[in-house]
């Protein structure tokens, strides 16, 4: 049931959104049309090359930004049963089974990921969110991930913090020491992880301020694949009721 929910959530229009959410609603009608346009000629593309791999990521891409997260995962799934190659650095599908709300399947895939490169923090944050709702937090942080190789910032502070290390407060302070401010990146990436920190503690209203500050900022102007999944994100959590 609690699958069913998260889902739905997801996929219904919001109806309970902050005062001033991060996009206009004429600007998000806008992202979504350009998506369902991307999807309708993929589409037609697919039925003439129904296993070209290269239509069904982009395709499964724009169902995935288009909170479509069924067709996202049956998308990218596909993909890996016409070449098993793909299956471990396949991270986008380990997202797509996360706001599927199939969180055993989403940790798994980012623990293949962890074989894939060992590196790179943002997995390891990813299968600790899936795990979080499978198995709860404090036995999620005694299952993470362990890393030996420095990450990019602000990932071994934004590690930290979801580990119980560090608050969210410690993260900004550590992002004013390293003079993180004016890296655009740097500064999205502390936004919308500590957004999803404050919401698993259950800070509901700290949770949206950050998103909002996420997707609102830089990033809007150029958005990246992770800026995407931080507006699905700050989309979900407005949609529930304080």
């Amino acid at each position: 049931m609690r699958r069913v929910l998260f889902l739905a959530s997801l996929l219904n229009p919001i109806v309970a959104v902050a005062v001033d959410p991060p996009i206009p609603a004429s600007g998000r009608a806008k992202l979504l049309d350009e998506f369902a346009q991307q999807i309708h000629r993929f589409d037609a593309a697919l039925k003439d090359s129904p296993n070209d791999i290269r239509l069904l990521s982009q395709r499964g891409d724009a169902h995935l930004f288009s909170a479509h997260f069924p067709e996202a995962v049956a998308d990218f799934e596909k993909m890996i049963a016409l070449d098993t190659a793909q299956d471990a650095p396949h991270w986008r599908l380990g997202i797509a089974y996360y706001f599927a709300g199939q969180f055993a399947k989403s940790a798994k895939q980012f623990e293949k990921y962890h074989d894939h490169d060992g590196r790179d923090r943002e997995n390891g944050i990813w299968k600790f969110l899936a795990d979080v709702k499978v198995l709860g937090l404090e036995p999620a942080r005694k299952s993470m991930l362990n890393y030996a190789r420095f990450d990019r910032e602000p990932f071994p502070t934004l590690y930290a913090m979801f580990a119980g290390e560090k608050t969210t407060d410690e993260l900004f302070a550590d992002v004013e020491a390293k003079k993180l401010r004016e890296n655009t990146a740097a500064m999205f990436f502390a936004n919308y992880y500590g957004g999803l920190n404050e919401e698993l503690l259950g800070r509901r209203e700290k949770a949206l301020e950050l998103l909002r500050e996420a997707v609102a900022g830089p990033l809007r102007a150029e958005p990246t694949y992770m800026w995407q999944v931080a507006r699905l994100h700050y989309d979900w959590l407005a949609a529930q009721q304080p």
